[in-house]
């Protein structure tokens, strides 16, 4: 009788061991998709292939058998599916243990021979099951660009805004040499390709924001595009000379833009007028004894946004200087650090900050501008029409007309969504603070009020 027992458990174990392994049938099993279409952002022809991923989830107490599997373009697809190691256009009878997901790493490769604008590329993977069939939309911009590595301007050079730019490894601009890049150009820099300028960069972007000339890492697929550090950035060495940035942006480097030395002529080293550096993990501009004249510049979130020492010249004038700790930026340095000193040598420093708005929060900083001065070297600063964010005023300065501690009320600031609009509010208490300085528009190219205009790069309209 014992024995007889026994044998009846284990044959009622294995009937209830055999449901558990069996397979859902219906046609209305739960199943779900991470996403109803996977979308590829600006993929460059020849710069290899991005990878998306697809779950297919099946939310039941059994195990789900996927009968098929397939991209719809077949082999004649730019897509090309991987499923559990193996890459191919059609796969059958997977399956999908009870309450598991299956994973789908979907390919892309954008075609070389394309032409000169964008262009996009759709497919979709089908899978049936039960019956049923369901589809994913497959969906990928491409882009052909001039691709450069290590690349040397060695006489005079102009690029047009045919395609964009994509640079490898480096690119160099020799003395006595000027690269001009025309209004629309975009520049993607691969990770370890920094732009060093021995001779002259001339920039000649336009207001409209498909004119201007925009710098930034050549990954565009999410996360990446927003992640600070991305490239190295811009460098003005000691023979550069009449560099000028008209309406540029410079995004999402290591260093936006560095200067060393003096300008070897009477003009300053650089130029910058309407120009936006944002998302800089370290310096948006660090400067070493050297010339520059800003004028309608945003300097915005950055790790440093000024770093200016062992002297030099500098105006900013109708300048917004802010930063805000988000996710990627820890805001623990000031936004403005101007010294004479650095490595253990002072120069002369003369400096006229005029119509600004320094400014950051949610960090570390106490006082947004620190001023430091070392040795009897010319010392000659000057903030003249500035709302800053300080808890003492610097010594050794010259400052007329300043607002303290006063928020500037920015349009719209969400850290959460990264999503900065550094325009004024009705109400904010840079509007009609400033001084006539004959600049009669804005870095949106909007007119600026006469006789008394607002501080900072925009103008409330």
């Amino acid at each position: 009788m014992r024995i007889a027992g026994l044998f009846a458990f284990s044959v009622f174990f294995l009937i209830i061991s055999c449901r558990k392994e069996s397979y859902i049938s219906s046609p209305d099993a739960s199943v779900a998709v991470s996403a109803d279409t996977l979308k590829f952002d600006t993929l460059f022809v020849t710069a290899g292939s991005t990878y998306r991923t697809l779950k297919i989830i099946n939310n039941n107490n059994q195990k789900l058998k996927i009968t098929s599997l397939e991209l719809a373009g077949g082999n004649a697809s730019a897509f090309k599916i991987n499923v559990d190691g193996v890459i191919g256009t059609r796969f059958s009878n997977l399956d999908i243990a009870a309450n598991d997901s299956l994973y789908v790493f979907v390919q892309v490769n954008v075609n070389p021979g394309a032409g000169n604008l964008p262009f996009i590329i759709r497919d979709s993977i089908q899978f049936s099951y039960n019956g049923r069939t369901r589809k994913v939309q497959l969906e990928a911009w491409g882009q052909n660009a001039h691709f450069l590595r290590d690349a040397v301007i060695s006489s005079n050079e102009t690029w047009l805004n045919d395609r964009p730019y994509v640079i490898l490894g480096s690119l160099r601009i020799n003395s006595n040499q000027t690269l001009t890049i025309t209004k629309g150009c975009r520049i993607y820099m691969h990770a370890d390709a920094p732009i060093l300028v021995n001779g002259t960069l001339q920039v000649n972007g336009l207001k409209d924001t498909a004119d201007r000339v925009y710098f930034q890492g050549d990954r565009m697929d999410d996360p990446y595009r927003d992640y600070p550090a991305g490239w190295p950035g811009i460098f003005f060495l000691t023979n550069a000379k009449d560099n000028v940035l008209n309406y540029a942006v410079i995004r999402n480097a290591y260093q936006g833009i560095g200067l060393a030395d003096p300008s070897p002529n009477a003009n300053p080293k650089l130029t910058l007028n309407e120009t936006v550096i944002d998302n800089v993990y370290d310096a948006g501009i660090i400067a070493l004894n050297s010339s520059l004249r800003a004028r309608n510049c945003l300097i915005s979130n950055c790790g440093k946004n000024l770093l200016l020492a062992q002297g030099g010249d500098y105006q900013f004038t109708h300048c917004t200087v802010v930063t805000y700790a988000s996710r990627f930026i820890e805001h623990k340095n000031p936004v403005l650090f101007l010294s004479n000193y650095a490595n253990g040598v002072s120069s002369g420093l003369t400096t006229l900050f005029r119509n600004c708005i320094f400014w950051g929060e949610n960090g570390l900083v106490n006082d947004e501008v620190v001023v430091e001065k070392n040795g009897n070297t010319v010392f000659n600063v000057n903030f003249d029409y500035n709302l800053w964010k300080v808890q003492a005023n610097p010594a050794n300065v010259s400052m007329n007309q300043l607002i303290n501690n006063q928020a500037p009320q920015f349009d719209s600031i969400n850290t959460n969504r990264n999503y900065f609009d550094f325009r004024l509010k009705t109400g904010s208490p840079a509007i009609n603070k400033g001084v006539n300085t004959g600049i009669v528009t804005d870095l949106d190219g909007r007119p600026r009020a006469v006789g008394i205009p607002d501080l900072g790069c925009f103008e409330k309209q």
